[in-house]
């Protein structure tokens, strides 16, 4: 499980060491997505994408793996860690370090207070960036979606980090009453899209549909309005809020109406700066010494009830007269808070406090007598550590309430560069507000990091293109972009000039690394084998590969060969030409063949080709088994003359005919040269044997030898044709002679049978006279031997069958 878990941190982690594939800048992948996002905005808002660019830059660095850093620990923030999102400048902090922030700003506030003000008041605690204050019960303590919908929200490789993937519904700033239509993103919230109807500043113009961003706008015509001079109009075009002062010049008269000069028509009330000496007051006996004012100068200052300087007695004068002392005590507390004044009631401030008191010093350690009015500070040092918690206070005679620690903090901030400038106090310093330029290796790409980070920031990928001078023989480089460190090798063609006239076509191998060996051998096994050094060097041109198309010795193909190998050669093949005997051909590997004669011709054999010595591979005629007598030749074979051994029709003789005769012989012709003449020894199916001589095939089924043929009675005998009796068509029927023959011998053969049955009657009388009794078997094996001969017929019946 820790593995497992492990790996799902490594794989969907955004710190600083993911792979530059995963690092696409504004000009990527990512780049190309805000643009498609925003570009709805962008025109619904007529094109205006300034109020863009603060969501296009937090969205932009989400997607980006290092660019989200915590200000408080100064490390990146990973797509699986918990974080916290601040409404003021919506700069994104781990979770754990802005509880521990919140937590220690309270405690540094609340400090100070006695425990009888200790928890009657929420203190604030500030965004470590731009010091918006929260209060104490706003401190974080679950982890939230941008949008603060879904609590722990689900990590999805497909969504910006942090976010549930919902949409927004956030309120917009300035609220307008609609909702941000967004899919739950960091940074605030674009301009509103909503369409409404307004009309102009001034509302001359018609109503028209706005985007609701954008809602307020000017029709570009004279305000018209009246300006608070009253007497001129506003003349600037339509513009929102109040107008602006009348900007013409006009002579006006002061408040007293005695000087005349040219001001502003938007300011006509002013005063000049002289006394108001000219206007007798009622009293008839002093002038108003107002500055320039309007209306009257009211009544004399002098007349009415006047009490003395002591206010003790009031007494009443005319406004020429100056009211008299009382004579009483002054009695007005003095400056010290205690004392009074002990002098008589004069005019003008009373005198300070000159009594002698036990005065005790400001930090309550010493006591002493001295004047009233001065102060007693003792040369006591306070040794209170200030709410720094750091230095003593060091003030002389100090009551209690040691002042701030005033010292410079100096403290290394987060950042290892700079150290704090504030004032020294407890707990973690803010973070450093300075922002490090990382660049890349031209200085023209630059990435605005926090203070610190640009230690474990890799550089921006520049998309300016490499400017270094080329260190081969190439006059340019290959075109690739900024980088650090060596240029790749130049994998340009190297286009040398070889010795066949052809350019080398292969990569530059100018400063190619070759692993040197043998340079250090080892004392004996104990010593640890070295790397293998590699050095830069410049290779020779390999051998040209420039195809030649080049004809084999056989002349059978024309194949591409190596420059550096062109030449004749062999193609493995066999040579193929037709041999002397025109039936074979030369079966040497492909070699040169010189030509007879003048003779050109590819197919057929030179003196190097191979002599036939085959037999005569020719097929022979149809039927005929024997080989052709002559080595292998060109033409037609001669007809074979040997004789054949060969069975008639009838398979009772050996025939021996020549070869030839058989199979140039048509069917008829062997038919007749393989039948020996004799008559045919087969049995027809009448019986009689075939009549035609030796032939092929069946016999013939009409058989016409002649047969007897004789009536039922056998007296009429007839020779006929043996198929047609077979066949029934012919049959011999009695006649009225054999009939009366038939008649007459049954009669005859009825009394010769009628004259012995009279002779046997005698003789068995003769017998049963003289018998005897018969015994039990004689008397019933008739029916005893029946069943038997029965039983031993059937199975004679069935083992026939």
């Amino acid at each position: 499980q820790a593995a497992a878990k492990k790996l799902v941190e490594d794989q969907y982690s955004s710190s600083s060491e993911d792979d530059d594939d995963e690092d696409d800048d504004i000009d990527g992948k990512h780049g190309q997505i805000l643009a498609k996002t925003f570009t709805t905005y962008t025109n619904q808002t007529d094109g205006d994408a300034s109020e863009l660019e603060r969501t296009r830059q937090y969205v932009n660095e989400a997607f980006q793996s290092g660019a989200m850093t915590c200000l408080i620990c100064i490390a990146s923030i990973k797509r699986n860690q918990a974080v916290w999102s601040c409404f003021g400048c919506f700069c994104i902090f781990h979770l754990p370090c802005i509880q521990k922030w919140a937590k220690d700003s309270v405690f540094l506030i609340s400090s100070p207070l006695t425990d009888d003000d200790f928890g009657k008041k929420d203190y604030p605690w500030p965004c470590p960036k731009c010091r918006f204050e929260y209060k104490r019960s706003e401190t974080p303590t679950r982890y939230y979606c941008y949008c603060g919908k879904v609590e722990d929200p689900v990590l999805d490789p497909w969504l910006v980090p942090h976010s549930c993937g919902q949409v927004c519904e956030r309120e917009f700033k300035p609220p307008c009453g609609h909702k941000c239509l967004l899919l739950c993103h960091p940074g605030p919230c674009p301009p509103c899209p909503k369409m409404v109807t307004t009309t102009c500043y001034c509302k001359k113009a018609k109503p028209v549909p706005r985007r609701c961003s954008t809602k307020e706008w000017s029709c570009q015509l004279p305000c018209g309005r009246k300006l608070p001079c009253g007497q001129h109009s506003c003349e600037n075009p339509c513009h929102p809020g109040n107008c602006q002062p009348c900007p013409r010049v006009s002579k006006q008269r002061c408040v007293c109406g005695r000087q005349i000069a040219e001001r502003l028509c938007a300011s006509p009330l002013w005063q000049c700066d002289q006394v108001c000496f000219i206007k007798t007051l009622p009293c008839g006996n002093h002038t108003c010494e107002q500055v320039c004012h309007s209306g009257s100068c009211g009544e004399c200052p002098r007349t009415g009830k006047r009490s003395c300087p002591c206010e003790k007695t009031k007494f009443i004068f005319p406004c020429t007269e100056d009211v008299p002392t009382c004579g009483d005590s002054c009695d007005k507390v003095l400056e010290c808070g205690i004392h009074k004044c002990s002098q008589r009631c004069h005019r003008g401030p009373c005198e300070t406090c000159r009594q002698e008191v036990e005065k005790q010093c400001r930090c309550g350690k010493h006591t002493k007598l001295m004047p009233c009015h001065k102060p007693y500070l003792c040369e006591t040092k306070c040794t209170k550590i200030r709410d720094c918690q750091k230095h003593q206070c060091k003030r002389k005679c100090c009551p209690g309430n040691c002042p701030p620690c005033d010292q410079a903090c100096g403290r290394t901030l987060g950042c290892r560069n700079h150290k704090c400038p504030s004032v020294c106090h407890r707990g973690s310093c803010y973070p450093c507000p300075e922002t490090v330029d990382v660049k890349c290796n031209c200085s023209k790409t630059v990435l605005k990091v926090p203070c610190g980070r640009e230690r474990t920031t890799k550089p921006p990928r520049c998309r300016e293109l490499c400017s270094r001078l080329p260190t081969c023989h190439h006059p340019s480089q290959e075109k690739h972009n900024c980088h650090f460190g060596p240029c790749p090798p130049c994998r340009q063609p190297c286009q040398k000039g070889l010795k066949c006239g052809h350019f080398c076509p292969v990569s530059c191998h100018d400063e190619a690394l070759v692993k040197q060996t043998g340079l250090h051998q080892p004392v004996g096994p104990w010593e640890q084998p070295s790397e293998p050094a590699f050095i830069q060097t410049a290779l020779p041109c390999p051998p040209c590969q420039v195809p030649i198309p080049m004809e084999c010795f056989g002349q059978h193909e024309v194949s591409p060969l190596p420059c550096h190998s062109v030449g004749p050669y062999s193609c493995k093949r066999f040579c193929g030409r037709l041999l002397d005997c025109q039936n074979h051909t030369c079966l040497k590997e492909c070699h040169k063949v010189t030509s007879v004669n003048g003779n050109t011709d590819k197919r057929k054999a030179g003196p190097e080709c191979l002599q036939c010595e085959e037999e005569c591979s020719k097929p022979r005629p149809p039927g005929c088994p024997h080989r052709c007598i002559l080595p292998c030749h060109p033409g037609e074979c001669p007809p074979c003359i040997q004789m054949l051994k060969i069975k008639c029709h009838c398979k009772l003789l050996n025939l021996y005919i020549e070869c030839i005769k058989i199979t140039c012989a048509d069917l008829k012709e062997k038919d007749l040269l393989t039948s020996c003449q004799n008559q045919c020894p087969k049995e027809l199916p009448c019986g009689h044997r075939c009549k035609d001589t030796c032939h092929p095939g069946d016999c013939p089924g009409n058989c016409n030898q002649k047969v007897k043929l004789r009536c039922p009675c056998k007296r009429i005998k007839k020779e006929l044709q043996c198929s047609k009796v077979q066949e029934g068509q012919v049959s011999l029927e009695c006649d009225a002679l054999c009939k009366e023959m038939k008649r007459k011998a049954s009669e005859a053969e009825l009394e010769a049978f009628e004259n012995r049955l009279k002779g046997r009657r005698k003789n068995k009388r003769r017998r049963d006279e003289a018998e005897t009794e018969q015994s039990v078997w004689e008397k019933y094996k008739r029916f005893i031997m029946l069943p038997i001969c029965g039983v031993a017929l059937l199975y004679y019946i069935l083992g026939y069958l």
